[in-house]
């Protein structure tokens, strides 16, 4: 195994490395492992690494801001990952979406916003308050990867959904209590709690 801190840039250029090339959040532990490196080395090189994208080196007596970078890293879902930063949605989304046929209905992206802020919920209840059956939705969510069986409904075995460490990776959140909330943007929705008491 090579020695990390012999490399150049040492332990924070091979943290980056590593994140570099990953597909999804990588845990501190999972870092450390890798590079045969303490805990707190990977600890350190992260802090190294955030304040570098963004925009701070330690160069010289104290730090100095330089340029900002496009990308930032952060700690989504347990783990580390590099995202690029919120002001650059509209480039980068262009880049990405023109062409690209496997983006979500809009009746997915619906029942993924009733499952996302009533989880855990059934099939029959997001039916319920979407007013149409979403049985080939949840399929395609479930496929996707966005949400997955989670629970049982105790009284009537139903199987209940929720939504997954992917899909708070694709939101760049933490945990789904970090979700806007619904009233502001959703205005007569007040009433949504009453179906928590509705068995279907």
């Amino acid at each position: 195994m090579t020695d990390v801190a012999s490399l150049s840039g040492g332990v924070p250029a091979a943290v980056e490395a590593v994140l570099l090339v990953v597909e999804e959040p990588v845990t501190e532990m999972q870092l450390a492992t890798a590079l045969e490196v303490p805990v707190q080395q990977v600890q350190e090189a992260l802090a190294e690494l955030m304040a570098e994208y963004d925009g701070y080196t330690g160069q010289g007596p104290e730090p100095g801001p330089t340029r900002r970078r496009g990308i930032e890293l952060r700690n989504v879902a347990g783990g580390w990952r590099f995202y690029t930063r919120s002001e650059f949605a509209a480039v980068v989304g262009r880049f990405v979406l023109d062409g690209q046929s496997a983006r979500l209905s809009q009746a997915a992206l619906e029942t993924l916003a009733v499952i996302a802020y009533r989880q855990p919920v059934s099939r029959s209840r997001v039916s319920a308050i979407r007013g149409v059956n979403v049985d080939s939705v949840v399929r395609t969510l479930v496929q996707r990867g966005l949400v997955a069986d989670v629970a049982t409904d105790p009284e009537t075995g139903a199987v209940l959904y929720g939504t997954t460490p992917l899909f708070l990776e694709r939101l760049g959140i933490g945990t789904v209590a970090d979700l806007p909330k619904l009233s502001p943007h959703l205005p007569g929705l007040e009433n949504l709690q009453d179906f928590d008491h509705t068995t279907y």
